[in-house]
């Protein structure tokens, strides 16, 4: 399993295995899976305090995973990821839809062991702001207890090994890869409000993120949803729509009987 040599033009960031891939399906790739999404019955959904969530593949377990067929709408977009990333040994098997409303987020927070070390985020919709913060391990003092109000009040030295916190602009129709470092020693999640106020310098895809916000402006208001917050280093990202997500995963362990173990 080798990562595809196309792919290190996406490299963002630091870390030698951040990838963010703009536009990596088109206008009408992201219609179609709206509308597949949506069409999928109410008892599909899971509501939980701060957004709703549609699992498709089968129910992760400590032990493995109990699985259920992929539907075609999501295999292709599984098999397209492993085919042009490399990162996976096999197409992922597992899929969690996240509808974020423009005021939900989700708290920062790592996947479980029983996946494989490489997540596939694909975003649809709104634009967001997605933040990577340390383990807590690479505090220099983590015993502080001191709660920082935000992330850009973090200072460069309080970190070890050179983990900081940086943050990755989620367009519509991007496609996020994390595995290694960005997956075992840091954070992800997204603040619950309307609008994303981000650091130009701690942003480490920006200029990717930015260039490609005119194809989707008419749909999606982009050019009204981007601005800048008095401090040019400082920028906004209004969320005024909804946002879903898919992360795209591969459990290992695949057991048909996982109950009955």
């Amino acid at each position: 399993m080798e990562e595809k040599d196309n792919l290190g033009r996406y490299k963002v960031g630091s870390l030698p295995t951040l990838f963010y891939v703009p536009d990596f399906i088109t206008d009408s790739d992201q219609s179609l899976l709206l509308n597949n999404i949506y069409e999928a019955p109410a008892s599909k959904w899971k509501m939980l305090k701060n957004r709703r969530l549609q699992n498709w593949g089968g129910v992760v377990h400590e032990k493995g995973l109990l699985p259920q067929v992929l539907p075609p709408w999501l295999t292709n977009l599984t098999q397209k990821i492993y085919d042009e990333s490399g990162l996976f040994p096999s197409a992922m098997n597992h899929v969690l839809i996240n509808e974020y409303q423009h005021n939900q987020g989700i708290m920062p927070h790592q996947d479980g062991p029983a996946y494989f070390p490489v997540v596939a985020i694909l975003s649809l919709g709104s634009p967001v702001v997605m933040d990577f913060t340390p383990h807590a391990r690479f505090k220099q003092d983590s015993q502080d207890g001191i709660e920082k109000d935000s992330d850009f009040e973090i200072g460069k030295d309080e970190w070890l090994d050179d983990h900081h916190p940086f943050s990755v602009l989620l367009m519509p129709r991007s496609l996020l890869i994390f595995k290694d470092k960005a997956y075992s020693d840091y954070l992800h999640g997204i603040k619950d409000c309307a609008i994303h106020c981000y650091n130009g310098v701690r942003a480490v895809n920006e200029t990717q993120a930015l260039k490609y916000k005119e194809s989707d402006g008419d749909l999606f208001n982009l050019e009204d949803a981007l601005d800048t917050t008095g401090k040019e280093e400082y920028k906004n990202i209004s969320r005024t729509s909804s946002r879903v997500s898919l992360t795209c995963r591969l459990v290992p362990k695949v057991h048909k009987n996982l109950f009955r173990l």
